[in-house]
């Protein structure tokens, strides 16, 4: 009996393919790339056209021979690893080793996973696509010639250990940037006057001054600048006659958003769920490959997850339309199909992300899916099925209104027809909040007419600031790359991590900030490396990796084009680069040791103070600057004992400040340099995570709670967990809390339990 072998990357994904191409296949799994560069060398050979010294991946020995063997035995070989470029670089690598079978090999892409799609896939398998893998092979080559000539520089210059990345420097850049910018930022008082007006009962309503003269209030220069001129504007406004000039009444459309790309999943998960772009795409792949649903064997979920494609095929389409007529309702269904433009930089391979079958709605899966999973699931299925329901529609009425020199506006909607909002709306800020999601606010205004004067219920003046740029947050983050062509789908979530990861920038309060050493090493590479540090300059290396893939550009000349000039930047950089590490600033300041003079220095937490006579005297201290820049060195605190001892040396355990909140350092120091950070007990909640959730202080001083295990965990809390057991869902903790209007008490975090403990003894349910 003749048998075929097919390969894929992922063991979840063999066992899917197994359960639908039976017995007649043998389904192996290369559990990812199976040969990549050398790690310890650069692996290129810059004098021989770039050649790339490709090895076998450590661990990968045992599945090479694997396949080897299961490569003997059959007549045909299927390479289906996923149906993008590092799919494509894993198809070429085994197809290289398994050539000595001499067996017919060919390429499938699973675009999803379910058993139609498989068996028409097999049907329309193909030979890898070289120009694929060479638009991969050209991205690897690049990154490991920025990466591992750039790294040993700054492991030179400032200390070992770091790195510089093609696409990541770039990302760290946009966030010191944003930085740079918010502290830059000269905030700017104004104020805004509101007006309780009604006609000749209510309802009440409020409107806002709009504009002194003609000159709208919205602008710079027409700010309400003061309070003085605040208060002349209420006083002059004192008896003057509120009359309508202008009333106007227009029928609103909100149009749905389009099924999911990877982008905007990322994004909306972030908003919506607060899940990482790692997590999504973790969470995203799972689904991809194949779930259990109903004890039938797995089965693929989710379209593929890696696409910046809006397009749906023709069956897939049919199929919603015919599930929102019968499952919503007809008045859901709009006439025609709603359509969408896909961006000119889209390779529109794959489909959007979207359900495989959307009979499989989130409540028929929800008892086989993870808690998680099903968050995911639900969010693209709903965002699938919203994408081809009907628009929004709502009225809303503007009306002006004139008392003396100045205008008030106020504006007001009706929802008239829910539409695809009924089902979802898409996040529109950092919170996932929703407001506006209709395009204004749902209040009540009367019945009114041009000409038609207002009685004046009161003036309410109040003081505001111009605020400076947001921080990004990862949703605002993807944006912002996505935006200026850096990076693309499949390498968001890698950029993310991997900067983080480095210590290059920190997610505090799911902001983005650029620690010390992100900020000095973007500096450093900006000052030296410019044309690598340029947001266009990476965009447009994308474009061109695109064109190898296109087969409209070598990729041999893309590498040529690049090394020489960074060759020579390169060179530069090595004589020109400051030793940040070798520095030592001298100061006003005296050593309280030895007299000596305290010079700043730059250490693996930033910038501090050193005395200049080290090692004979080995006197350090934090500093920070004022105003004008000058330094003040922090004050020596008393050490408070813990009640600890240290598991190193046996010395008492003392808490010290640092820059990241109070910790628990070894009286013995400098001898004994062990350190351990303030604990709850409670250990971390997110699946997966076998942390502790430690307290920290916040940058701006404010405390909160997270896991030990950052960067790779980014949970985070503002209230204290306690180590005690929800008794009504089994939370496996309880938050400290104390307000003014509930007191202190423990509340448990979900909050669909709403389960309280009032410390005095006394519990309720909130």
């Amino acid at each position: 009996m003749s048998k075929s072998l097919i390969i894929v990357e992922s063991p979840a994904k063999a066992r899917t393919l197994q359960r639908y191409l039976g017995k007649s296949f043998d389904v192996k799994a290369s559990v990812g790339h199976i040969r990549d560069l050398p790690v310890k060398t650069l692996g290129v050979d810059v004098d021989k056209d770039f050649l790339p010294q490709y090895v076998t991946i450590r661990g990968k020995s045992n599945v090479i021979s694997d396949l080897k063997n299961a490569a003997k035995k059959a007549d045909d070989i299927y390479l289906a690893p996923d149906p993008d470029r590092e799919g494509e670089a894993i198809a070429w690598h085994i197809a290289h080793i398994l050539k000595g079978a001499k067996k017919p090999i060919h390429r499938v892409l699973f675009h999803e996973l379910t058993k139609k799609a498989i068996l028409k896939a097999m049907g329309e398998a193909s030979e890898i696509d070289q120009h694929k893998f060479e638009a991969q092979q050209a991205r690897r080559i690049l990154d490991r010639l920025v990466g591992y000539q750039i790294s040993p520089l700054l492991w030179d210059k400032v200390r070992r250990g770091l790195s510089a990345g093609r696409v990541q420097s770039v990302a760290v850049r946009m966030v010191c940037e944003r930085e740079e910018a918010i502290k830059a930022f000269d905030s700017v008082e104004y104020w805004s006057i509101a007006a309780s007006l009604q006609k000749d009962a209510p309802p009440l309503f409020s409107a806002q001054i709009d504009r002194i003269g003609k000159t709208k209030v919205d602008k710079a220069a027409g700010r309400i600048k003061d309070e003085k001129q605040a208060t002349g504007i209420v006083d002059d406004l004192k008896g003057a006659e509120f009359t309508v000039s202008k009333v106007t009444r227009k029928e609103k459309r909100r149009f749905p958003s389009p099924p999911f790309i990877t982008s905007s999943m990322q994004m909306d998960a972030n908003r919506k769920l607060r899940f990482s772009a790692k997590k999504t795409m973790t969470l995203a792949q799972r689904l991809y490959e194949g779930i259990e649903v109903g004890g039938d064997g797995p089965t693929g979920l989710i379209t593929y997850m890696r696409t910046d494609s809006t397009r749906i095929n023709d069956e897939a389409l049919a199929q919603l339309r015919d599930h929102i007529a019968s499952d919503l309702g007809p008045e859901f269904l709009p006439a025609k199909p709603n359509t969408y433009k896909t961006s000119k930089s889209a390779q529109d391979a794959h489909e959007a992300v979207r359900p495989t079958d959307v009979s499989l709605t989130p409540d028929k899966v929800a008892p086989f899916l993870e808690r998680d999973m099903l968050k995911l699931y639900t969010l693209v299925w709903k965002r699938f099925v919203a994408s081809q329901m009907t628009h929004a529609l709502y009225d809303q009425t503007t009306i002006l209104i004139d008392a003396k020199e100045y205008q008030f506006k106020t504006t007001g909607s009706i929802m008239r027809f829910l539409g695809f909002l009924s089902l979802y709306a898409e996040a529109v800020d950092e919170g996932g909040n929703t407001t506006a999601a209709y395009g204004g606010n749902d209040v009540i205004l009367p019945s009114v007419t041009e000409g038609d004067v207002l009685q004046l219920q009161g003036l309410e003046q109040k003081q505001h600031f111009t605020q400076p740029p947001a921080r990004f947050t990862e949703a605002t983050l993807v944006k912002a790359l996505e935006d200026n062509g850096v990076g693309r789908p499949s390498t968001y979530a890698a950029i993310l991590s991997t900067i983080q990861d480095k210590e290059y920038v920190l997610l505090e309060a799911r902001k983005f900030m650029p620690t010390d050493l992100g900020a000095l090493v973007n500096d450093l590479l900006v000052q030296h490396f410019p044309a690598i540090m340029d947001v266009e300059f990476t965009a447009s290396m994308e474009e061109q990796l695109d064109k190898v893939e296109e087969g409209t550009v070598k990729w041999l000349k893309i590498l040529q084009d690049f090394y020489s000039p960074f060759q020579q930047t390169l060179e530069t950089a090595k004589q020109e680069m400051k030793s940040v590490k070798r520095s030592a600033i001298p100061t006003d300041i005296k050593c309280d040791k030895c007299g000596g003079t305290m010079v700043i220095k730059w250490g693996r937490m930033g910038e501090f103070l050193a005395c200049e006579n080290y090692p004979d005297c080995k006197n350090t201290t934090d500093f920070t600057k004022d105003k004008d820049g000058k330094v003040i060195p922090k004050e020596k605190e008393e050490l408070e004992e813990t009640g600890e001892v240290c598991d190193k040396c046996g010395s008492p355990m003392v808490y010290k400040h640092g820059k990241f909140g109070r910790f628990m350092a070894c009286s013995g120091y400098p001898k004994c340099k062990n350190i351990k950070s303030e604990t709850t007990g409670v250990t971390c909640p997110e699946e997966g995570c076998q942390g502790e959730i430690i307290k920290k202080v916040s940058k701006r001083g404010k405390v909160f709670y997270s896991c030990d295990q950052y960067p790779k965990c980014t949970f985070a809390l503002w209230d204290k967990p306690m180590a005690e057991i929800c008794p009504d869902c089994a939370s496996p903790y309880l938050l400290d809390k104390n307000t003014k209007k509930e007191g202190h008490h423990l509340r448990c975090p979900d909050k669909k339990c709403g389960y309280r403990k009032d410390l005095e003894g006394e519990e309720d349910e909130a």
